[in-house]
């Protein structure tokens, strides 16, 4: 329907009067009626359809590059008219104009900026992590000849040993130093029992003096609550707390005994022991080196040999330092240790037997003036726990 208004439209004749002018025409309205109609069926046909049909129009339509726009209507002049072209190049120019030129500066100065960061930070991170493969290479080696050297060593220490158990090797003896070192270890075995004993004897005799003050108190109260037995009970009250008395003094002497004795063989005797094993160790390297420059001397004598020659040569004479060193430590530790022990156990066996004596016989003072002789104090009665302060 809206196809044959348009062409009623298009086909109309336009009547000229007498002085040709337009007259007045009546289907101007029909016109606008017309336009008013197309323009409500394009909103409703929806954005779809009037895309596809714009598609169309754009394809089929003329060149705007040709056309232009009129100002005017029918019979305007040619001053109202504007080249398409014209109108897009003052698009592109408000385009350009709305850009700030700040933008375009900055943007590549930042990337170049971030350019050099992130090329910095690389390189920083690669030197850094370079560095530190170097120092992991460096400990590796450093472990690696650590490792080498050890098992070398161990190879021809377990290869002597051997060797000696079987009877296929020589080692080399001191006979006068090993007498004294197997002295020592059958005193230090013997001294050990002592204190054993000792200990044993410290625990006894305190527990009967425990006993005997649980017996003194028990007495004590019986004298209290039995008017018939009051002597006879305090009696032996008072006896057995004059034997606990002398007991804890007993006691005081014993553990002074057992203290020096521990101190003398756990601590005196094993540092001696402990060089007696490092000698036993060199004199062990000490052997396994010489047997092998022993071997190579026996061998050919090329470059090759005498080089390995050399190196042994100098592993020998380390190795011979060594035990020479450790062996004179023995000597004298060994000396220092006689002289002690021989003190110590003068002194300690005199306590002993003086603090004995005096107890079995009922002689509290002499019991005292040892204890007075040899120093030893007396903790007091419930000052067995350390204060607060001492625990601190």
């Amino acid at each position: 329907m809206t196809d044959s208004i348009m062409s009623k439209a298009a086909t109309m004749e336009i009547p000229i009067n007498s002085n040709g002018d337009t007259g007045t025409l009546p289907e101007d309205d029909s016109l606008e009626q017309a336009a008013k109609l197309q323009w409500s069926l394009d909103e409703k046909v929806g954005s779809s359809r009037g895309t596809r049909d714009l598609q169309q129009v754009m394809v089929s339509g003329p060149n705007l590059n040709e056309t232009s726009i009129v100002s005017g209507g029918y019979g305007g002049t040619a001053e109202g008219i504007i080249p398409t072209s014209s109108i897009k190049e003052l698009r592109m120019k408000a385009r350009r104009s709305s850009v700030p030129p700040s933008s375009s500066i900055s943007r590549p100065i930042a990337s170049h900026s971030n350019e050099h960061k992130g090329s910095s930070m690389h390189h920083s991170s690669s030197s850094s992590s370079m560095a530190a493969d170097e120092a992991t290479r460096g400990v590796a080696v450093e472990k690696l000849e650590t490792v080498k050297k050890w098992g070398l060593n161990t190879y021809k220490c377990t290869k002597q040993m051997i060797s000696e158990r079987f009877g296929r090797g020589s080692r080399t003896v001191d006979m006068e130093l090993e007498a004294q070192i197997e002295v020592l270890r059958d005193t230090k075995r013997k001294y050990e029992s002592v204190l054993r004993l000792a200990r044993a004897l410290t625990n006894h005799f305190y527990n009967m003096v425990q006993t005997q003050h649980a017996l003194g108190d028990t007495f004590a109260d019986l004298s209290q609550k039995s008017p018939e037995l009051r002597d006879e009970f305090g009696y032996n009250a008072e006896t057995q707390k004059l034997l606990c008395k002398n007991g804890e003094t007993l006691l005081g002497a014993i553990n002074f005994f057992v203290s020096s004795i521990n101190t003398l063989v756990n601590k005196t005797m094993e540092d001696t022991l402990m060089t007696i094993k490092m000698y036993e160790s060199s004199r062990l390297e000490f052997d396994a080196y010489r047997s092998d420059l022993e071997e190579l001397s026996l061998g050919p004598r090329d470059a090759v040999a005498m080089a390995r020659i050399d190196a042994a040569q100098q592993q020998y004479q380390i190795q011979k330092d060594k035990y020479e060193r450790l062996r004179s430590d023995v000597i004298i530790k060994l000396k220092f240790l006689e002289e002690n022990k021989v003190k110590v156990m003068h002194k300690q066996l005199l306590l002993f037997h003086n603090a004995i004596s005096a107890y079995f016989a009922g002689n509290q003072q002499q019991l005292e003036q040892t204890l007075k002789q040899f120093n030893i104090k007396l903790k007091p009665p419930g000052d067995d726990k350390p204060s607060w302060l001492e625990e601190q």
